[in-house]
Formats: C-alpha cells, sequence, structure tokens
C-alpha cells in the first residue's frame, strides 16, 4: 500500500505495514488453534481439515494423514490472517474507523472479520468440499458444511479478540 494511504489511515507508520500483516498472519494461526477446539468437540471432528488437504494434494481424504490434514489447517489460518491484513488496510482507508482497540479500528476489524469468515467458509461449502469425493460430498456434505460454518465463526470470534492484541505491538 502506498505510503500516503498508511498515513491516512492515521494508526500505522507507513514502514509498519509489512509487520502488521505478519502479526494478522500470527493471529489467524491462533484462531486457527481456537478453531481446532470447536471442531474436536463436533460430530465430524476435524473432517473439514482432511476435505482441505486432500483437495490441495490430489487424493483421497481417507489418504490424508492427521499431521497432513493439520499443516494445511493451519497454513489456512495464516492465509485468512495475511487477507484480513491487506483488507483491513483497504477498509480501514474507505470506511470510517471508529474507536480504536489496539492499533485497529474496530468498524474496519468487524467488517474485515466478516469478510474473512464468509470467504472461508464459501471457499470450503463451493469450491473445496465438491472436489473432495463423492462420498463426503453426497453422504455428509451437510454435516461438514455446518461443521465448517460453527467452526468458521469461531475462527472469526477469535480473531476479533487475538488480532487487537497482537498488533497493539506495531
Amino acid at each position: 500500500m502506498h505510503p500516503v494511504a498508511l498515513a491516512v489511515v492515521g494508526l500505522f507508520d507507513p514502514g509498519e505495514a509489512p509487520l502488521f500483516v505478519a502479526l494478522c498472519a500470527l493471529a489467524g494461526l491462533v484462531a486457527s488453534f481456537a478453531m481446532d477446539v470447536a471442531m474436536v468437540r463436533q460430530e465430524e471432528g476435524f473432517t473439514p481439515a482432511y476435505v482441505a488437504a486432500a483437495v490441495l494434494l490430489r487424493i483421497s481424504p481417507e489418504d490424508v494423514g492427521f499431521l497432513g490434514a493439520n499443516v494445511v489447517h493451519h497454513a489456512v489460518g495464516v492465509l485468512a490472517g495475511t487477507l484480513y491484513a491487506l483488507l483491513y488496510l483497504v477498509l480501514a482507508l474507505l470506511l470510517p474507523v471508529g474507536p480504536v482497540v489496539g492499533r485497529v479500528g474496530v468498524v474496519p476489524h468487524v467488517v474485515a472479520v466478516v469478510g474473512v469468515v464468509l470467504f472461508i467458509y464459501s471457499f470450503f461449502a463451493h469450491l473445496v468440499l465438491p472436489r473432495a469425493g463423492r462420498s463426503i460430498y453426497e453422504e455428509r456434505s451437510t454435516a461438514v458444511c455446518g461443521q465448517w460454518l460453527r467452526s468458521s465463526l469461531v475462527f472469526g470470534a477469535g480473531f476479533v479478540l487475538v488480532a487487537p492484541f497482537l498488533t497493539a505491538a506495531v
């Protein structure tokens, strides 16, 4: 983002954007660990993580190991945190910042988190799950999508809390 645009946001010096993005990626990782708790407590368990890893690795979900599913799941958390950072920086220019918590304005923060959660859920439900194989898609897609939605909401709630705390260090 252009240094002048960051100055308009008023919360960061221009050179702090890379650190902000890195801290948001870390917040995404932390939020994905919160998502783990939600996933293991549901009937389908880590099935969404196995499905995502299977599509990425182009193998059957039954052939994905626990480590592979976890690596993909947490890497997606890091990518979601990065997506949030970029979306936040754009929204902070377009929306009123509102109250500031840590170093983030509440209005663009909440809108960016909602946008990321909707993207994560939609991407999984409409692109990843249909490619996972007929058995899961035809037999358990409603249950897996429902679990993914609940888990995504937990990710969002964790991110809403963690990102302002971590980015306060910027």
